[in-house]
């Protein structure tokens, strides 16, 4: 049995309640963060999660209010004693510019550092990720400004959860989210490289996914109140428009 936590719902602004879009899933010794916004350390001592604790972060692209958070999270993760690996998972372009970012802190002289993994993503659909005895991952290419993947964890009993990621509408996305029982899609809004509630609804209906989950929402409420009813029109099942902090039982 795992826990998936909603660390941060906001889309690229966030607000003092709503934290940029990443996630956790938590199963024993194993946690798994997707995506490191600026605030992505508090969120997790908020969800009762240290982040040395973390085993796995997945990067689904290289864009702030998805990656800013890396030199915190390293850093801090190191001040509290970490000395095991961490095993970090994006695809190459994701990989080569965090690094390069990191070079700018001059990580390779933090002493007694913990050791980093890199593992590539492929850019190709259902590309394999990684795998536990609990669940595997795999990921399927985004549109959008730059290089961006959405993810899909199965299960042992079966279920599956999948992230978009920041994407335009797609064929691979809904591929990916074929038969989910939890589908995490952003709705940003009808935008070069974005999905609108409506366009996020025609996609589970499309996928035959049970329950829509909107991330990466406007903050305002007038905004998020709306997104709901716009899914809606396009999708019969469960619609919620998710709160940071919103935990699952997944998995079980």
């Amino acid at each position: 049995m795992a826990e998936w936590i909603t660390l941060g719902t906001a889309n690229a602004v966030p607000d003092e309640a709503h934290a940029n879009t990443h996630f956790v899933l938590v199963d024993g010794d194993r946690a798994l963060l997707v995506d490191a916004p600026c605030d992505v350390v508090p969120r997790l001592q908020q969800a009762g999660i240290s982040p040395w604790h973390l085993t796995d972060i997945i990067l689904t692209h290289f864009h702030p209010d998805h990656t800013a958070g890396m030199p915190m999270l390293l850093m801090d993760s190191w001040l509290q004693g970490r000395r095991t690996p961490l095993h970090l998972y994006g695809l190459d372009d994701v990989l080569t510019r965090l690094q390069q970012m990191m070079a700018l802190y001059r990580w390779e002289n933090w002493p007694d550092f913990f050791p980093v993994v890199f593992h590539t993503i492929p850019a190709a659909r259902r590309a394999e990720v990684m795998t536990t005895p609990g669940w595997q991952v795999t990921a399927s290419p985004g549109v959008h400004h730059v290089p961006a993947v959405g993810i899909r964890i199965a299960f042992a009993n079966g279920e599956a959860l999948v992230y978009s990621g920041d994407t335009a509408p797609t064929e691979a996305i809904a591929e990916l989210a074929a038969g989910a029982d939890y589908l995490f899609h952003e709705a940003t809004g009808a935008m070069e490289g974005h999905t609108s509630a409506a366009q996020a609804g025609a996609i589970a209906a499309r996928a035959g996914a049970k329950r829509l989950y909107l991330v990466h929402t406007a903050t305002d409420a007038a905004g998020r109140s709306r997104l709901a009813a716009e899914a809606r029109k396009t999708f019969g099942g469960e619609v919620v428009v998710a709160d940071d902090l919103l935990r699952l039982t997944v998995g079980a």
